[in-house]
């Protein structure tokens, strides 16, 4: 099950959470053990996975005839119908003598064909079914097939339909929450919302709504792996979860009107809009009467180089109206390397997170934990 790098242990510690045990945490991936229910269970429930991929297996390859042997030798009759369309929709490799993804793809293509030609009995396969794409991961010559359950990724909660320039993913803006000690007895102001990412995954988790529960899947339609009926239980599970008994004080800022018009219909779309506060603010107006806030955003990080000019200012405001409030936590991430230089202030923890190819850091600055009494 792969993952934004830097961020396995949230999504280790959230498949624990699910009931299922582990088997292996690499770089950008996690492996457990499940059954269809739990294909069906990770892929809604999950906030901080990518996709869930369920594994055909794994083998030793140096040579394209060892990956088509190899790929041959896997049981893709068990797995894709006979007019299933099946094909490799991604290949990536690290440290392997077999490094050309249109290579690996077209070998591995033609190696499941000449299995399924054996195993159905015949020459030519229509593949006008459902969809099968395969994702496979090439790590110093060992070769890992996996079966995409999940279709278009899963950070695509379905709410997100306008964006910022440089948006959030969803699932990294749930993990980034989630290395907080946030919860939903305290508030969490985001002064850089943009298309309101952050809130909006804040409302979800407080409400302890699924975020797969609004989009499709594309396994859901893998009658013979996977019955309807544990795509139905697991949505029944989903709706008997929710609880907005107790919903907290989200607060989104932006300088700009528009993204403040955009974040608020995305909460609408994801049904949490009565739960966020919108509002257009620049940083220099940030403030807050009350104690133990949490401040979770990601400002400018300047990717246009006129836009770098800008940077300093921003950092050092959102530095002054920080140390102005009270008690507070302030958590960031950026790419920005001398963010922490321009605020004046060391942080307490800084966590390397690849958003996509870029590398970023999330600095964190923690600020004291409310007395028992007003917790």
């Amino acid at each position: 099950m792969p993952c934004h790098f830097g961020l396995e242990a949230v999504l280790k510690k959230e498949i624990t959470e699910l009931g299922y045990e582990i088997t292996t945490v690499e770089d950008g991936r996690v492996t457990f053990l499940g059954d269809a229910e739990a294909v069906c269970r990770a892929n809604i429930f999950l906030r901080t996975a990518e996709r869930v991929l369920i594994k055909v297996g794994s083998f030793h390859a140096e040579t394209y005839d060892a990956l088509f042997e190899g790929t041959k030798a896997l049981p893709w009759e068990e797995l894709i119908p006979e007019n299933g369309k099946f094909w490799v929709a991604k290949a990536a490799s690290v440290k392997s003598k077999l490094f050309s993804p249109s290579d690996i793809q077209s070998i591995m293509k033609k190696a499941m064909v000449e299995r399924m030609k054996q195993s159905y009995k015949r020459q030519w396969f229509d593949e006008d079914g459902e969809k099968y794409p395969v994702r496979v991961f090439l790590k110093k010559d060992e070769v890992t097939v996996g079966l995409d359950t999940t279709g278009e990724s899963l950070h695509k909660r379905g709410y997100r339909k306008l964006t910022a320039k440089a948006p959030i993913a969803e699932n990294l803006a749930a993990a980034l929450i989630m290395l907080t000690p946030w919860n939903r007895s305290r508030i969490l102001v985001d002064p850089f919302c943009g298309s309101g990412t952050i809130p909006i995954e804040a409302a979800l988790m407080a409400a302890n709504i699924a975020p797969g529960m609004n989009r499709s899947f594309l396994a859901e339609n893998w009658d013979a792996l996977i019955p309807k009926k544990e795509w139905y239980d697991c949505i029944d599970e989903a709706n008997d979860l929710i609880d907005t008994s107790q919903m907290p004080d989200l607060q989104g800022y932006d300088i700009d009107p528009e993204m403040v018009r955009i974040a608020r219909e995305n909460a609408r779309l994801a049904g949490v809009e009565q739960y966020i506060h919108f509002q257009q603010r620049p940083v220099e107006q940030l403030s807050h009467p009350k104690k133990y806030g949490f401040l979770i955003t990601n400002p400018p990080y300047g990717e246009r180089l006129e836009d770098k000019k800008s940077l300093p200012e921003i950092y050092k405001a959102l530095a002054r109206r920080y140390k102005a409030l009270d008690a507070w936590s302030l958590y960031m991430i950026t790419s920005y390397e001398d963010a922490p230089a321009q605020m004046g202030m060391k942080p307490d923890k800084n966590r390397k997170i690849y958003n996509g190819m870029m590398k970023t850091y999330y600095y964190q600055f923690m600020g004291p934990k409310p007395a028992k009494k007003e917790r």
